[in-house]
């Protein structure tokens, strides 16, 4: 009888401690919770990938938070070096070509009224806010699977959150509806108790520190190849083409005109010798190979060593991103 009464306690003993050092979700996201707010400055290094089509754009992450709602987020494309930041401090939000000695200021949300596949902060966010959200683990990693709020990228449906075991976040794949993967973060290096300069947020020293990329940009003082969106609204047709000289290259300004009218201009880049803060009364954009500015009837951004600008009273936002972000390279019609 003592026997048997030995193993019964034995076999329940297993049973209860087989499941001892298995955490649950509730666990894992509460140590999450816990190492990111806890956190007073962290310092990320990454790679990014973004997926359009055929074409797949890499760049090299560099991401700063300090307690106080700084951010400033290094985005620099692996193919041309070109390098934007988007610096959030006590001023506003901006977004920074530092090449071309621009950056566009915004009081903004930023980044709390997106979905961001390479901050903490958001990425917390948006697994609190979803509750029905899926959680997974195996032998090396615990995986959330949540909604994303992409208001610019409305086919980006939920991202894939991967945590290893030490409770480090290590990657963040963002997928469309399809389930194909669109956007793909590696966090390779992270300090979470990281220490900043005073002045490492401030927007002198960020066009200061990255002029070295000034000579990467290549000003020219002719288009080559006038760009034309692929997307245009029904009953809207391009209907002028202008090619007009300037100082110290040349402006094209297309004209679309029928129900949703609109003026797309490009024009050939210039260094600024003064530092050019322009004010926007809207939020970033996130391009495939750019970082631009976005208001209610308007857009601009840099790209392929020009600056592109569309103006619409008639286009809605959702509208107007779509022609952005048809824009194609064609060659000119004789």
């Amino acid at each position: 009888m003592k026997k048997i009464l030995l193993v019964s306690i034995c076999a329940v003993c297993l049973f209860l401690f087989s499941g001892c050092g298995k955490k649950g979700e509730k666990d894992i996201l509460k140590e999450l919770t816990k190492k990111i707010e806890n956190s007073s400055a962290y310092h990320v290094v990454g790679e990014l990938e973004i997926i359009n089509a055929e074409y797949v754009y890499d760049y090299d992450v560099d991401v700063a938070y300090k307690t106080g709602d700084y951010f400033r987020v290094s985005l620099k494309n692996k193919t041309n070096n070109h390098e934007q930041i988007i610096l959030k401090n006590k001023d506003g939000v901006y977004v920074l070509t530092p090449s071309l000695n621009k950056s566009f200021k915004f009081q903004s949300d930023w980044p709390y009224n997106n979905s961001q596949s390479y901050l903490f902060q958001t990425l917390l966010k948006d697994i609190n806010n979803d509750s029905e959200k899926t959680f997974e683990q195996n032998d090396s990693e615990y995986i959330y699977t949540t909604k994303v709020n992409y208001s610019n990228s409305k086919d980006l449906k939920k991202q894939k959150i991967y945590i290893d075991k030490d409770i480090n976040i290590t990657k963040v794949e963002v997928l469309n509806e399809s389930d194909e993967v669109k956007m793909k973060m590696n966090f390779n290096n992270v300090d979470m108790d990281a220490k900043f300069d005073d002045n490492y947020f401030e927007l002198k020293e960020n066009m200061t520190v990255s002029e070295q990329s000034e000579q990467n940009v290549k000003t020219t003082s002719k288009i080559e190849d006038i760009i034309y969106p692929m997307y245009i609204p029904a009953n809207t047709y391009l209907t002028g083409q202008n090619i007009v000289n300037k100082e110290n290259g040349e402006r094209v300004i297309l004209t679309f005109t029928g129900e949703k009218p609109f003026v797309f201009v490009q024009e050939t880049l210039n260094y600024d010798d003064e530092l050019n803060t322009i004010p926007v009364d809207g939020e970033p954009l996130i391009l495939t190979d750019t970082i631009g500015a976005l208001s209610d009837n308007s857009a601009s951004w840099v790209s392929n060593n020009t600056e592109y600008y569309l103006v619409s009273d008639s286009l809605t936002q959702d509208e107007l991103v779509s022609v952005v972000k048809s824009v194609s390279v064609m060659p000119v019609s004789k």
